[in-house]
């Protein structure tokens, strides 16, 4: 067993692993300047190595540019110094969550704007596929331009292997491995079972939130996007189906979570989630009924990342999917716990303030565009 995961497991609440991961690397790069300059150079980031100092800093913020809606907090900062120029690093890190709030686009603003810096250099590195190419031109067309690096943790679980000569080493390796940022660009026999299997179980998932289920959100809800359950929502792990109340700030689906875990020993669940932007202007108020929510019925509910900004937030009425696999007839127990999820948050305290209880709702009926990939990009739910 890993010593950073039962470290992480001892976190009571929504446990942070993004935060958490970003803290290590950075710690254990702070002690092996060496192996981090070769990291560097080994992705052709870097050419130089003759620097006099190497500051590593993680969780830096930075104030919103008048362009921004809201400020900024990075995961990883790193500054170069030669003693005569400066070379700045803003590394981006996710496991699960993928980028979908424009965030990479502000910290290039911020790099950009950052004044005595040679080199200006931005890295995003995720576990899992998420090209960026629309970035990419971004930052070369900004003035002072900023170089942009795409990359991957298997590459960096592979680097480092090679070079893991002490036990902090190891024990990310084993932390990696764990939640699996180890894997590489090969097909696995799980991949291969996936593909054979894939139509079917879509078409399982599909039979439980169809007509009755739907029709029961619809009329508690105000509408189910056209196109939902959407294939554009697996991306994100999820296969729901899903309505706005405020444009992309507000949102509730109903459906699978999870359904790429992070280890073959998790399971997806199922149920209904509720989720507010962190720039939404409301925020406040939906927060506040989320809270009296939960400690209304906290055996029940379950809050995500209520208190911590900047972040999406929600909470969810959710089982896992094992609970439902003894189950004589699997799919009418699903659709039963989904009815009853619709029912659980339609019929919450009424002294709670949500817009399908006598707000106006804006809801989107049309059919799904391109853009619509992005209104759920949050990493609530492990996903």
């Amino acid at each position: 067993m890993s010593l950073f995961t039962n470290l992480l497991n001892l976190h009571s609440g929504n446990k942070p692993r993004e935060d958490f991961f970003t803290e290590i690397v950075a710690y254990f790069l702070s002690l092996n300047k060496d192996i981090l300059i070769d990291w560097l150079k080994h992705h052709s980031i870097i050419s130089d190595d003759n620097y006099s100092s190497i500051k590593i800093s993680t969780q830096q913020e930075h104030q919103a540019l008048a362009s921004h809606t809201e400020d900024s907090r990075l995961d990883i900062v790193v500054e170069l110094s030669t003693g005569l120029s400066t070379d700045v690093i803003f590394i981006e890190s996710k496991i699960g969550a993928m980028d979908g709030n424009n965030a990479l686009k502000k910290y290039a603003d911020i790099l950009s704007n950052l004044p005595n810096v040679r080199h200006r250099i931005l890295i995003y590195i995720t576990r899992d596929y998420d090209p960026k190419d629309e970035i990419k031109k971004y930052c070369l067309d900004l003035l002072p331009k900023v170089n942009f690096f795409h990359l991957r943790w298997y590459q960096f679980y592979s680097f480092l292997k090679e070079r893991a000569s002490d036990i902090l080493a190891q024990e990310i390796l084993i932390f990696m491995r764990k939640n699996g940022m180890s894997t590489t660009n090969q097909f696995s026999s799980v991949d291969l079972l996936t593909m054979v299997n894939f139509n079917k179980t879509l078409n399982l998932m599909e039979s439980t939130l169809s007509e009755e289920v739907q029709r029961e959100f619809k009329l508690a809800f105000g509408g189910v996007i056209k196109g939902a359950a959407s294939m554009t929502q697996w991306r994100w792990g999820r296969y729901i189906i899903y309505t706005k109340f405020s444009g992309d700030n507000f949102w509730c689906g109903l459906g699978y979570f999870n359904l790429n875990p992070d280890s073959l020993t998790e399971y997806p669940y199922l149920g209904i989630c509720l989720e507010v932007s962190p720039g939404f202007v409301e925020r406040p108020k939906i927060i506040e009924s989320m809270q009296k929510v939960i400690n209304d019925k906290p055996s029940i509910w379950t809050p995500e990342n209520l208190t911590i900004l900047p972040a999406w937030s929600a909470i969810f009425y959710r089982k896992s999917l094992q609970e439902f696999l003894s189950e004589k007839d699997q799919l009418s127990a699903i659709k039963d716990f989904f009815l009853k999820s619709i029912d659980e948050l339609k019929n919450i305290h009424p002294d709670f303030s949500f817009p399908w209880k006598g707000v106006s709702i804006e809801t989107v009926t049309e059919p799904d565009k391109e853009e619509e990939r992005y209104i759920l990009s949050s990493s609530i739910g492990g996903v």
